[in-house]
């Protein structure tokens, strides 16, 4: 009787993991999107710009109604993970332990930056 209880449990946390692999997809494609927006204005990274699109990604209607709500509060910054509000550029030096919106939101501007670099050095050849 017990093997026949561990593939259940498996199989509960696999479709677990896929059901959060699915939201950080999904969140991610938000963040990019709401980022996008800032980068082709070339309005820099700030501390008070990643908390308005943490701010606009978490309170997207259509994630919240993908995904329940014990989910969604994986996603949610911990309230001791405090971060400053102003307009100095957001530097996380190397600090490995972001808020999910903070890392796909720096992905972003990074992937901007890399492929604006990239074609800059096209342009100049």
């Amino acid at each position: 009787m017990e093997t026949l209880d561990k593939p259940e449990t498996l199989n509960e946390r696999d479709l677990a993991a896929l059901r959060y692999q699915s939201a950080a997809r999904d969140l991610e494609r938000i963040v990019r999107h709401i980022a996008r927006r800032y980068i082709v204005q070339q309005v820099p990274l700030t501390w008070r710009l990643l908390h308005a699109i943490e701010a606009e990604a978490l309170a997207d209607l259509g994630f919240a109604s993908r995904h329940d709500a014990l989910l969604l509060g994986l996603f949610r910054r911990p309230d001791s993970f405090r971060w400053p509000e102003t307009d100095d550029t957001a530097d996380f030096g190397r600090s490995d332990a972001l808020p999910a919106v903070f890392a796909f939101a720096v992905a972003a501007y990074e992937d901007a930056s890399s492929d604006a670099t990239c074609a800059a050095q096209l342009t100049v050849k």
